[in-house]
């Protein structure tokens, strides 16, 4: 067994969510740079340190918003009564509504799949049951219909301290793990991937059907094939691939998508923690990995697959690390891997469909001073032949955002032979710029963010809202960002050019800076009329729904000092009441908001809630560490025999009607 203080003890969530090792090695001004030389001129408001921290940060339309809200004529696009903050070992939604709990890990998928047994698992068992650590959930009709259609969740990454028996000690204060066995990381690896399950609506309540033809899972072992640019290249091929063209399994599937023809998108972000091993002295492939932080050692994987040893499949890396594309009318189709996106850790990839037929997808690069990327298919969208979209991710243009601190910003496209993207800078194809993307980026000048996640585009306005979660290593204070390290991170809003999304040049703002507005010295901007309960930290997934408002999840809400738990909040984005936010759900302690997916005709709310449980020692509640033996909480069983559960929840109001 292995000896762990207290604060090692466990994978933490998403692998690195401290905010990530922070791997960009260039000077690129930051966008806390930007921010600061865009703002530090502007002089719209004096009196306190927290009315002048609003000034330096928000533009004049949302200034004038503030002044119109603290009148009290806030004009917002939702009305529901407002959660209260907090912390505690249940979840809880608003008044009028009800949470109701859908899907669980370890709940059946077949209708001949085993019963959940958390002392007996399996990984046959797994691979028939619902996935762990629920992330992206995404809703797609199935004949037009609102009350029946397909269900797609991806399973992000495993706890094992929370899933498994017997895997955590404790004895005189220290913390011992005991080492991973291959039947625990084959129960793994069925536990990643992603969930494709029919759900019908009936008497009001969603419900899992079990025995629908289209029921599928997906995991870390299910055969997939590299397309577009990459695919059959040296650099993908492996001893056990020659062709340079099959993958077996998707990992860490964050935040991903639905195409407009209704396919699934999985997005792989953290890929760096599953490799483990060492390169051969001067491996070619040594800075691109550095690039990435790959190997990370923070799965055992590569102790029983070879695949997930770098010294034994030096190439294994290249072939994750991508968006993946799976056709969910085709319980038997091969999920594609779809390279045209770019390599990088993806947080989601949600679409539009541009004025002019083409398909713009909106990617963000988790990590602390990476980048925000576009990919402009070059085919357009045909709304009456499904079949004719299946490939158009295959080719288009990758772009990466530079922003500028006249508040003007413009996409740079990452094609081969263009500026800096030479075979004298180790550029020999689209093939290189496309498996070394950040580095790509990084010669062409894109503004290092401050941890990219979800970014949802509105096609009612051609704007597009980038979730920054935080970025605990900014060491230098300025007036747009008056606090030492940003803890709290803050939302972007991007105005495309005549509201094209296509268009390679546009405008930004911040919609808000997030934190506590109370605290003058955190700088927080939402408006005055948010209550206490209202405002949030660490932005990180976002929907916008069939009436073009704005919800945003959040992960990392229950750092120490918060004293709340992540949920799911709604934002104004226009007129009055812009940067007014709502707390409308909130989740047991330890865990984070995911999803959030609302339905089109906005009677259901989809959402998950990831990792429950997993924390505890700052709540008083607990306070102590939470594992399999010891927990936090039991959600959402609440019985002694069944352990803490991520689990998707539908949210409906009470009586029928819309949500929020």
């Amino acid at each position: 067994m292995t000896e762990l203080s207290q604060s090692q003890m466990f994978r933490t969530s998403k692998l690195e969510e401290a905010d990530g090792p922070g791997l960009n090695p260039t000077q690129n001004r930051t966008m806390g740079d930007i921010i600061a030389a865009r703002f530090s001129r502007r002089s719209f408001m004096k009196g306190s340190m927290a009315l002048s921290a609003i000034a330096a940060t928000v533009s004049p339309v949302a200034l004038l918003a503030a002044d119109e809200a603290r009148a009290g004529t806030t004009g917002s696009a939702f009305n529901f009564p407002e959660v209260e903050a907090g912390v505690d070992a249940d979840h809880h939604v608003a008044d009028g509504y009800d949470a109701d709990i859908l899907l669980r890990w370890g709940d059946k998928v077949f209708a001949d799949a085993p019963d959940f047994d958390p002392t007996r698992q399996s990984e046959t068992a797994q691979e028939r049951q619902f996935g762990y650590n629920n992330d992206f959930v995404g809703f797609i009709p199935l004949d037009g219909a609102s009350d029946r259609g397909l269900l797609v969740v991806n399973h992000e990454y495993t706890n094992e301290h929370l899933m498994f028996p017997g895997v955590v000690t404790i004895a005189e204060g220290k913390v011992k793990v005991t080492p991973a066995t291959q039947e625990r990381v084959n129960i793994e690896m069925a536990a990643h991937g992603g969930t494709i399950i029919e759900i019908r609506k009936q008497d009001g309540k969603w419900r899992p059907v079990l025995d629908a033809p289209l029921n599928r899972r997906i995991t870390a072992k299910t055969e997939m094939r590299l397309s577009g640019p990459v695919a059959g290249t040296d650099r993908v091929k492996t001893s056990e691939d020659a062709s340079g063209t099959r993958v077996f399994g998707t990992i860490n599937n964050c935040a991903g998508g639905v195409t407009p023809w209704g396919t699934y998108i999985m997005a792989e972000e953290n890929i760096h923690g599953y490799f483990l091993g060492e390169l051969p002295a001067g491996h070619p492939e040594a800075e691109n990995y550095k690039r990435l932080g790959v190997p990370a050692g923070d799965y055992d994987w590569g102790k029983f697959h070879k695949r997930f040893d770098i010294a034994q499949e030096p190439n294994e890396p290249n072939r994750f690390g991508w968006v993946v594309e799976v056709d969910v009318m085709d319980p038997n189709s091969v999920p594609k891997k779809r390279t045209a996106l770019g390599r990088f850790k993806h947080e989601g990839a949600e679409s539009v469909v541009a004025a002019d037929g083409r398909v713009v997808f909106y990617l963000g690069d988790d990590e602390r001073f990476d980048y925000v990327y576009k990919f402009v298919t070059a085919g357009r969208y045909n709304p009456k032949d499904r079949a004719a979209n299946l490939d158009l991710l295959d080719e288009g243009t990758l772009y990466v955002a530079r922003f500028d601190e006249g508040g003007g910003m413009e996409w740079l496209p990452l094609i081969h032979g263009q500026g800096p993207l030479t075979a004298a800078n180790g550029f020999a194809s689209q093939a290189d710029v496309l498996i070394e993307t950040r580095r790509a980026a990084d010669l062409l000048g894109a503004t290092p963010m401050d941890r990219p996640e979800d970014i949802q585009p509105n096609p009612a306005t051609g704007r597009a809202y980038v979730m920054l979660t935080n970025n605990t290593r900014r060491k230098e204070a300025n007036a747009a960002n008056p606090r030492l390290n940003n803890a709290f991170g803050h939302i972007v809003e991007i105005i495309e050019a005549e509201g094209d999304f296509t268009a390679t040049t546009g405008q930004w703002e911040i919609l808000v800076q997030c934190g506590d507005p109370s605290v003058a010295e955190v700088g927080a901007t939402f408006s005055t009329e948010t209550t206490k309960n209202g405002w949030f930290g660490m932005p990180d997934n976002a929907a916008i729904d069939a009436d073009g408002r704005l919800w945003v999840s959040t992960d990392g809400n229950s750092m120490k000092g918060t004293g709340r738990t992540d949920g799911l909040w709604a934002v104004d984005t226009e007129g009055q009441a812009r940067g007014t936010s709502r707390l409308f759900y909130r989740v047991p302690v330890g865990a984070e908001m995911c999803g959030p997916c609302p339905t089109e005709d906005m009677t259901t709310m989809f959402v998950a809630v990831q990792h429950p449980g997993d924390g505890g020692d700052d709540w008083e509640g607990h306070g102590r560490p939470s594992y399999y033996e010891d927990l936090s909480t039991r959600w959402p069983d609440f019985r002694d025999d069944m352990p803490v559960r991520p689990a998707v929840v539908a949210i409906t109001k009470r009586g029928g009607g819309r949500i929020g």
